[in-house]
């Protein structure tokens, strides 16, 4: 009888690595599909995308020009008619490579909230018929919060830091010629981060709902986060306090927010538990 009982959760075992597996198999796909149409629109991607921040006419950059002509600086970097540095590709497969690889990021922002709905697919069967119903905008909110993240990046983090990059110089008899492999690695990596970063109501939802985290322990280690926060700016933006003011501020109401999110989630607990009879 044991021996049974061991078969048949060994069965159940490796029917779930089978539903996990075939939902990886989904994601790479639809990833690749994705992918393939970057590389078919590289191009444009190139071009419109890639290496607009590296242009003077980026509307961030005429955004900060105009506000610190307001506040009466003129002499700032944000004016300036182009940047002094040229991007160089070094290696034989360097275009191509970086036509791949930029091809695949493109192809995981596009398809992410498929990847998100097949990750929502494998978890859900799991949960409670309630829970499932109150998680019904999951993929949206997840996905939404996914896009402003990346659009933040790339609108706000990646311009700063290109801007502070490319003027920082040691000494005049020094030129800048980034490789493209760097330029397009500062792009993705502050686009990705951004919009990782963006997903923290969804990451403090989850963890609430399991119990590992409550509002009153992220009220008490609030000291904690604004200093874990300032560390995260700093790592993904240039070494200036302002960039790393302008990027922490919303990471913070990020914090906030989560903190209610926390606090709903716990009171709607707190409900179901009074009006289960003894």
């Amino acid at each position: 009888m044991a021996a049974k009982q061991t078969n048949e959760m060994e069965m159940s075992f490796l029917d779930h690595l089978e539903d996990l597996r075939w939902h990886l198999i989904r994601i790479t796909v639809s990833v690749l599909i994705c992918a393939t149409l970057a590389f078919i629109f590289s191009g444009f991607i190139f071009e419109h995308i890639i290496f607009a921040p590296k242009r003077m006419d980026f509307p961030t950059y005429r955004w900060l020009c105009q506000a610190s002509q307001l506040i009466g600086i003129n002499d700032t970097t944000f004016c300036a008619t182009e940047f002094p540095f040229k991007i160089q590709s070094r290696q034989m497969s360097g275009q191509f490579s970086a036509d791949i690889w930029t091809s695949i990021f493109a192809g995981f922002v596009l398809a992410f909230p498929y990847v998100i709905y097949q990750f929502w697919s494998f978890i859900s069967p799991g949960m409670r018929a309630g829970e499932r119903k109150h998680s019904r905008g999951f993929i949206f909110v997840t996905s939404m919060l996914f896009f402003i993240g990346v659009l933040f990046g790339y609108y706000i983090v990646t311009p700063l830091s290109i801007n502070f990059l490319a003027n920082y110089s040691v000494s005049s008899e020094i030129s800048n010629e980034f490789d493209i492999s760097s330029y397009i690695s500062t792009v993705r990596s502050s686009c990705l981060a951004s919009g990782f970063v963006f997903e923290l109501p969804i990451i403090i939802y989850f963890l609430t709902k399991i119990g590992l985290v409550t509002p009153q322990l992220m009220r008490k280690y609030r000291k904690f986060a604004l200093v874990i926060v300032l560390i995260l700016s700093a790592i993904i933006t240039p070494p200036d306090l302002a960039s790393q003011i302008i990027v922490a501020i919303p990471i913070l109401i990020l914090y906030q927010v989560s903190i209610f999110i926390s606090k709903v989630v716990v009171r709607n607990q707190n409900r179901k538990s009074s009006r289960v009879p003894n």
